[in-house]
């Protein structure tokens, strides 16, 4: 039977790419849903907010009621979010009661309480259920910024259910939608602030851009609600949110140096060449890690192209002796020849320039500079093979 070194080094370029889409597969299904109520009156602009922070994609895809008198879920089988819409604030007192127990009832009890095809809550469920993707992880309470005032009805709401909400504290935002005039949207904040009530944090957005306003404030969105949640759905909202590239990046950059970090550990006994392929499954893992930061889905053929391009060719040893000692003539005194040792070092550098042209190649996908077609064609190749070189570069 093939040792661990021996099978690691026996991957084709096919069954490396395999095992890296396995990898790929589990950080992605692996994510914890991330759960949030949005509440606010009709007209605020919830579903224009949503739209803004988690992309058309998730409400043109997403199952769910449009119009409702009652609390509704929406979901995306592809993207690991839940985002419950409410019906909106002007209801009659009574119904407004009904909201706000409602509401509580699903931070207290938890998703797996809820009959979303009902609108309503199952009798059975009696005990409070504090699994992880089961719990409401915050709530958005939406005004409109081009008021004033908060109107008394609605304040006294939000004072109720503040108060209530400490039993069970779920982070509270309130979004100031719509603030195109700045002043007028900080003095509203002023307003409620006054109320000392029991909210994480009070931001004015425009969700959408409309001449001469540009949008903003959905940044300030995303990083407070970083601040408050726990380290496993820091990377979910990462991996949902569209409004901010450069977050994706640091948490992409970050996963490379954790990588680095361990291709060196592993290298402190220095690898013989013939023996580098014990990276691979570290290099996977960070290549997988980094695709579930930027939410976007990779196919196999531009994973193929990628790794092709870089540290292997088609019908080759998966990293095995020729490619790896190809590779080492790039990096000074790392050694050349067959039977060469890589140092801890060499492993860092080999694994950080893999890692960041990948995230160089992800940025360029996620902006539109190139597309998935384009990756796989021979110009594409070769623009891949050349970032990873740049990295190579760099490191020396």
């Amino acid at each position: 039977m093939l040792s661990y070194l021996e099978q690691a080094q026996c991957y084709t370029l096919e069954q490396g790419v395999a095992k890296c889409m396995e990898k790929i597969n589990q950080a992605t299904n692996n994510m914890s849903k991330l759960n949030i109520i949005v509440i606010g009156k009709t007209g605020v602009g919830k579903s224009t907010l949503i739209n803004a922070v988690f992309g058309e994609e998730f409400a043109a895809q997403s199952t769910g009621r449009p119009v409702t008198q009652k609390i509704r879920y929406y979901v995306n089988k592809n993207i690991p979010l839940r985002i419950f819409d409410t019906p909106g604030l002007e209801l009659e007192k009574e119904q407004q009661e009904k909201l706000k127990e409602d509401v509580l009832k699903l931070t207290r009890f938890g998703v797996s309480s809820f009959d979303n095809e009902k609108g309503d809550f199952y009798s059975h469920v009696k005990k409070q259920n504090t699994e992880l993707d089961n719990a409401i992880h915050c709530i958005w309470y939406c005004i409109n910024a081009q008021s004033s005032r908060i109107e008394e009805s609605e304040l006294q709401w939000l004072k109720e259910f503040t108060e209530e909400n400490k039993e069970n504290p779920v982070p509270v935002f309130i979004v100031l939608t719509q603030s195109f005039f700045k002043k007028r949207a900080e003095e509203l904040k002023r307003e409620i602030e006054k109320e000392n009530m029991n909210l994480c944090n009070i931001i004015p957005v425009v969700a959408k851009p409309e001449e001469p306003f540009p949008a903003y404030g959905l940044i300030n969105l995303i990083a407070a609600m970083e601040q408050v949640l726990p380290e496993q759905l820091k990377v979910t909202l990462i991996n949902v949110q569209k409004v901010s590239l450069k977050m994706k990046k640091n948490k992409a950059q970050a996963t490379v140096a954790t990588a680095v970090t361990s291709a060196v550990a592993a290298g402190a006994t220095p690898i013989p060449v013939a023996d580098a392929a014990v990276l691979v499954p570290l290099q996977f893992s960070m290549l997988a890690a980094i695709t579930a930061v930027f939410g976007l889905h990779i196919p196999n053929k531009v994973l193929t192209c990628f790794l092709s391009a870089t540290i292997g060719s088609a019908g080759a040893t998966f990293l095995g002796r020729t490619i790896v000692s190809g590779l080492l003539k790039l990096i000074p005194g790392a050694g050349t020849v067959a039977g060469s040792a890589i140092s801890g070092g060499t492993a860092g550098v080999l694994t950080a320039a893999l890692g960041e042209a990948y995230i160089a190649m992800m940025e360029m996908i996620y902006k539109g500079e190139i597309n998935q077609e384009e990756i796989d064609t021979p110009e594409g190749k070769q623009k891949i093979r050349q970032l990873f070189l740049n990295e190579l570069k760099k490191k020396k």
